[in-house]
C-alpha cells in the first residue's frame, strides 16, 4: 500500500497494524486518530538592555582574568603578544591584552634545581646508578667512576624559554661533555685525591661558558663531584695504593713539621751562646780596663808614698786572704801591749770578760 493511500478517501480498507490489527489497539473498534499531544512551550521575549548587560557580562567574565596577572617575589614574567616576545616584567602585578593576543609565561628564577650526573635518586631517596654515565678515561687512560651534581638556576627567562628547548637536558649534557673532556686532562691520582677542588672549578667556569654559547639563559651556581672512584673491580687495590699514598703524606708533614720546630730552637739556642759568648767578652774587657785603671792610679799613689801605699796594700792583701779570721794590728816593737788570746770567734766574749750577776 502507498503511503499516499492513507489520505485516500475511496479506499474501504482502514490501515493495519505490522500484525494487520487497526492501529487503534486489540478488538475494540476505535477511530485512527493520535494518542498523545505534543506540549507547547512559550520562549520569554527578552528586551534588548537585557541582552547587551548578558554580553557585557560574559565579556567581562571572560576578558577579565585574562588581563590581570601577578607575578611573584621568586618570579619574572615573559610577557608575548602572538608568539613573539614582547617584554619581561618584574614581580607585582601587571596588566595585558587579553587571550589569545598575549599571554605571560612566570618561570621561577630563584629557585635552585639539581642535575645529577652518573646516578638519580628516586622518590624513596635510594641512589640508581647509571655507568653509562659515570665511567670516564683520564688522561693516563686509566678508568674513573665518577658521581656528579650541578647546581643551576634560571639567569635569564626569556633565553631560558626560547633559546633551548629543553632546558634541563641541556644542562645534564654540557655537565657530562665538560666533564669528560676536564678529566681526559688529568691523570686518575688528581681525580681521586689532590685535584679535585681545581677540578670542580675548571667545570663550573668551563660549564658557563658552553652554556652562555647556547644562550641558554642558565646560570650555574655550584658543581661538585660526590663519589670519585675508580671502577668496582678494581677498587680494592686502587684503596690500599690511596691508603699508601696517605700514609706518605702523612709522613712528609710530620718530617717537615719536627725540622719546622727543631729548626728554629736550634737556631734559637745558636743566638743565645753567641749572646752570652758577646756578654763575656765585653765583661772581661771592662774588667781588664777597670783593674788598669785601678793599677795605674795605684802606681800614682805609690809614687806619692812609697812605704806607705806598701803598707795598706799589704793589709788588704791579708784582709782578702783570710776573710774569716779576727785581725790585728799590733806594731812591730813592743810597745807593752801583750798578745791578746784566743784568736777564735769568741774574743769579742773574751776581750768583754765575765759579766756581772745581777
Amino acid at each position: 500500500m502507498a503511503w499516499d493511500d492513507l489520505h485516500d478517501s475511496n479506499n474501504p480498507d482502514p490501515p493495519r497494524g505490522p500484525r494487520g490489527t487497526p492501529p487503534g489497539g486489540g478488538g475494540g473498534g476505535g477511530g485512527g486518530g493520535p494518542q498523545f499531544e505534543i506540549p507547547q512551550f512559550k520562549i520569554p521575549k527578552l528586551k534588548g538592555s537585557s541582552v547587551l548587560f548578558a554580553v557585557i557580562l560574559g565579556l567581562a567574565l571572560f576578558v577579565l582574568p585574562s588581563v590581570f596577572y601577578f607575578v611573584d617575589q621568586d618570579e619574572e614574567g615573559v610577557v608575548v603578544r602572538f608568539g613573539k616576545y614582547i617584554r619581561t616584567s618584574e614581580p607585582g602585578p601587571h596588566f595585558k591584552f587579553p587571550s589569545p593576543i598575549e599571554h605571560v609565561f612566570t618561570p621561577k628564577v630563584t629557585k635552585v634545581r639539581v642535575t645529577e650526573i652518573g646516578f638519580r635518586t628516586t622518590r624513596s631517596g635510594q641512589k640508581k646508578d647509571f655507568p653509562h654515565e659515570s665511567l670516564m678515561l683520564t688522561g693516563d687512560q686509566n678508568i674513573v667512576d665518577i658521581d656528579m651534581i650541578v647546581q643551576w638556576k634560571i639567569g635569564d627567562a626569556k633565553d631560558f624559554l626560547f633559546n633551548v628547548q629543553n632546558p634541563i637536558q641541556a644542562v645534564h649534557n654540557a655537565a657530562e661533555t665538560t666533564l669528560r673532556g676536564i678529566i681526559g686532562q688529568h691523570e686518575i691520582d688528581e681525580a681521586l685525591t689532590t685535584g679535585r677542588a681545581a677540578i670542580q672549578i675548571q667545570l663550573k667556569e668551563q660549564m658557563q661558558t658552553l652554556l652562555d654559547s647556547y644562550a641558554a639563559g642558565i646560570s650555574i651556581t655550584q658543581t661538585q663531584l660526590k663519589d670519585v672512584d675508580p671502577p668496582a673491580q678494581v677498587i680494592a687495590s686502587f684503596n690500599d695504593v690511596t691508603s699508601a699514598k696517605e700514609d706518605k703524606e702523612r709522613k712528609i708533614h710530620e718530617a717537615e713539621g719536627y725540622r719546622n720546630a727543631i729548626i728554629p730552637e736550634a737556631r734559637g739556642k745558636a743566638a743565645q751562646v753567641v749572646r752570652k759568648a758577646e756578654a763575656y767578652n765585653q765583661e772581661v774587657i771592662k774588667k781588664a780596663e777597670g783593674d788598669a785603671s785601678r793599677f795605674l792610679q795605684q802606681f800614682e799613689e805609690y809614687k806619692k808614698a812609697p812605704k806607705i801605699t806598701r803598707k795598706r796594700i799589704y793589709l788588704e792583701t791579708m784582709e782578702s786572704v783570710y776573710p774569716q779570721v779576727n785581725k790585728f794590728v799590733v806594731p812591730e816593737k813592743g810597745g807593752g801591749v801583750l798578745p791578746i788570746l784566743p784568736l777564735n770567734s769568741n774574743l769579742s766574749s773574751a776581750l768583754s770578760g765575765p759579766r756581772s750577776r745581777k
